[in-house]
Protein backbone atom coordinates (compact mmCIF):
# COMPACT_ATOMS: atom_id res chain seq x y z
CA UNK A 1 0.00 0.00 0.00
CA UNK A 2 1.00 3.52 -0.84
CA UNK A 3 2.20 5.67 1.99
CA UNK A 4 1.61 9.77 2.13
CA UNK A 5 4.93 11.19 3.47
CA UNK A 6 4.95 14.15 5.51
CA UNK A 7 7.06 17.22 5.59
CA UNK A 8 9.08 16.40 8.23
CA UNK A 9 9.75 13.01 7.25
CA UNK A 10 10.78 13.86 4.27
CA UNK A 11 13.05 16.85 6.27
CA UNK A 12 14.98 13.80 8.34
CA UNK A 13 16.00 12.42 5.63
CA UNK A 14 16.74 14.99 3.01
CA UNK A 15 17.85 17.63 5.17
CA UNK A 16 19.31 16.89 8.17
CA UNK A 17 21.88 14.31 9.27
CA UNK A 18 21.96 10.46 9.10
CA UNK A 19 22.66 10.15 12.46
CA UNK A 20 19.41 12.47 13.50
CA UNK A 21 16.99 10.78 11.63
CA UNK A 22 17.74 6.99 12.65
CA UNK A 23 14.42 4.76 12.50
CA UNK A 24 12.61 7.47 10.49
CA UNK A 25 14.70 7.71 7.95
CA UNK A 26 15.57 3.91 7.79
CA UNK A 27 11.53 3.63 7.58
CA UNK A 28 11.48 6.36 4.87
CA UNK A 29 14.07 4.70 2.70
CA UNK A 30 12.06 1.09 2.85
CA UNK A 31 9.12 2.77 1.47
CA UNK A 32 10.96 4.45 -1.27
CA UNK A 33 12.82 1.43 -2.21
CA UNK A 34 9.40 -0.31 -2.52
CA UNK A 35 8.32 2.42 -4.49
CA UNK A 36 5.32 3.13 -1.67
CA UNK A 37 6.34 6.67 -0.96
CA UNK A 38 4.54 9.07 -2.05
CA UNK A 39 3.79 13.21 -2.24
CA UNK A 40 1.36 15.72 -2.94
CA UNK A 41 2.55 19.21 -4.09
CA UNK A 42 1.85 21.10 -0.98
CA UNK A 43 4.26 19.14 0.62
CA UNK A 44 6.65 19.52 -2.08
CA UNK A 45 6.28 23.14 -1.46
CA UNK A 46 6.88 23.16 1.73
CA UNK A 47 10.22 21.40 1.72
CA UNK A 48 11.35 23.36 -1.70
CA UNK A 49 10.56 26.53 0.32
CA UNK A 50 13.17 26.34 3.29
CA UNK A 51 16.07 25.98 1.26
CA UNK A 52 18.16 28.63 0.85
CA UNK A 53 21.12 28.17 -1.34
CA UNK A 54 20.47 28.18 -5.71
CA UNK A 55 23.14 24.40 -5.86
CA UNK A 56 20.86 22.65 -2.82
CA UNK A 57 17.12 23.70 -3.91
CA UNK A 58 18.22 22.35 -6.99
CA UNK A 59 19.50 19.16 -5.46
CA UNK A 60 16.42 18.69 -3.50
CA UNK A 61 14.29 19.46 -6.36
CA UNK A 62 15.44 17.08 -8.54
CA UNK A 63 15.94 14.41 -6.05
CA UNK A 64 11.83 14.89 -5.23
CA UNK A 65 10.82 14.91 -8.54
CA UNK A 66 11.97 11.27 -8.63
CA UNK A 67 8.61 11.29 -6.65
CA UNK A 68 5.38 11.90 -8.49
CA UNK A 69 2.72 13.84 -6.92
CA UNK A 70 -0.88 11.83 -6.10
CA UNK A 71 -2.91 14.38 -7.77
CA UNK A 72 -5.29 17.14 -5.99
CA UNK A 73 -9.07 17.33 -6.74
CA UNK A 74 -11.88 20.12 -5.68
CA UNK A 75 -13.24 16.91 -3.62
CA UNK A 76 -9.94 16.99 -1.23
CA UNK A 77 -9.86 20.80 -0.87
CA UNK A 78 -13.73 20.77 -0.08
CA UNK A 79 -13.11 17.65 2.66
CA UNK A 80 -9.69 19.55 4.25
CA UNK A 81 -12.21 22.30 5.22
CA UNK A 82 -15.19 19.63 6.10
CA UNK A 83 -12.08 18.27 8.46
CA UNK A 84 -11.23 20.99 9.67
CA UNK A 85 -14.26 22.08 10.63
CA UNK A 86 -15.00 19.30 12.08
CA UNK A 87 -11.56 19.06 14.51
CA UNK A 88 -12.19 22.60 15.85
CA UNK A 89 -15.79 22.14 16.46
CA UNK A 90 -14.12 19.24 18.75
CA UNK A 91 -11.37 21.91 19.69
CA UNK A 92 -8.48 20.60 17.60
CA UNK A 93 -6.48 23.29 15.52
CA UNK A 94 -4.50 22.56 12.42
CA UNK A 95 -3.35 24.20 9.55
CA UNK A 96 -4.69 24.14 6.03
CA UNK A 97 -1.80 21.78 5.08
CA UNK A 98 -2.34 19.35 7.69
CA UNK A 99 -6.37 18.66 7.21
CA UNK A 100 -4.96 18.45 3.10
CA UNK A 101 -3.30 15.52 3.66
CA UNK A 102 -5.79 13.86 5.95
CA UNK A 103 -8.48 14.14 3.41
CA UNK A 104 -6.37 12.92 0.15
CA UNK A 105 -5.13 10.56 2.51
CA UNK A 106 -8.62 9.43 3.48
CA UNK A 107 -9.93 9.52 -0.29
CA UNK A 108 -7.01 7.16 -1.71
CA UNK A 109 -7.05 4.73 1.42
CA UNK A 110 -3.50 5.31 2.69
CA UNK A 111 -1.26 6.05 5.46
CA UNK A 112 0.40 9.25 6.52
CA UNK A 113 3.71 8.96 7.08
CA UNK A 114 4.82 11.82 9.70
CA UNK A 115 6.35 12.78 13.28
CA UNK A 116 3.83 15.82 14.10
CA UNK A 117 1.99 14.75 17.00
CA UNK A 118 -0.98 16.84 15.84
CA UNK A 119 -1.94 13.79 13.43
CA UNK A 120 -2.83 11.36 16.42
CA UNK A 121 -5.15 13.98 17.31
CA UNK A 122 -6.71 14.55 14.22
CA UNK A 123 -7.14 10.47 14.03
CA UNK A 124 -9.39 10.37 17.10
CA UNK A 125 -11.90 12.02 14.70
CA UNK A 126 -11.37 11.86 10.94
CA UNK A 127 -10.90 8.70 8.66
CA UNK A 128 -7.79 8.41 7.95
CA UNK A 129 -4.91 6.06 9.14
CA UNK A 130 -0.96 6.77 10.63
CA UNK A 131 1.49 4.62 9.24
CA UNK A 132 3.73 3.48 11.77
CA UNK A 133 7.23 2.56 10.82
CA UNK A 134 7.67 -1.42 10.67
CA UNK A 135 10.33 -1.58 13.76
CA UNK A 136 8.22 -0.18 16.47
CA UNK A 137 4.79 -1.83 16.02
Amino acid sequence: MTVLVDTPVWSLALRRSRVQAGAIQKELASLVEEGRATIIGPIRQELLSGVRERAQFERLREHLGTFPDLPLITVDYEEAVRDCNLCRARGIQGSHTDFLLCAVASRHGIRIFTTDCDFERYARVLPFALHVPRDEG
